[in-house]
């Protein structure tokens, strides 16, 4: 059975920084898209950030380029989201997506096939 398991999320002052993991069993993240989607308060999921493999493509949301970075560990099996320069309106359930075949960013959507249960992240003003 595939899981995706995000890690990472906390409460954290605005200008503060958090890394969130998504680590994956019973699947590899070779040859796929994986994606980082947020969910806020009383708003629709959006995609945050993608990457796929092996062609290294990255994507970013425009409200995050340039404060967060999406890498990934082949040996480890797990994809990073780097958060700085955190603001109150990042608050959100952040998940982990992914699907074999697909290419960052024209193959991520929302109908990724896996997700993980997700992970809060709070920023406080």
């Amino acid at each position: 059975e595939v899981q995706l398991v995000e890690s990472g999320g906390g409460l954290v002052q605005a200008g503060g920084s958090l890394r969130l993991s998504c680590a994956a069993s019973a699947f590899t993240f070779e040859g796929s898209a994986v994606a980082w989607f947020r969910q806020g308060p009383g708003k629709e999921r959006e995609m945050v950030s993608c990457i796929s493999s092996p062609d290294g493509s990255t994507d970013y949301a425009h409200f995050v380029k340039g404060r967060f970075t999406i890498s990934s560990d082949k040996a480890k099996n797990t994809v990073y989201l780097e958060m700085n320069s955190l603001k109150p309106e990042d608050t959100a359930t952040y998940y982990c997506a992914a699907e074999r075949w697909r290419v960052c960013p024209e193959g991520v959507s929302p109908r990724l096939k896996y997700w993980g249960q997700g992970t809060q992240v709070t920023v406080s003003s």
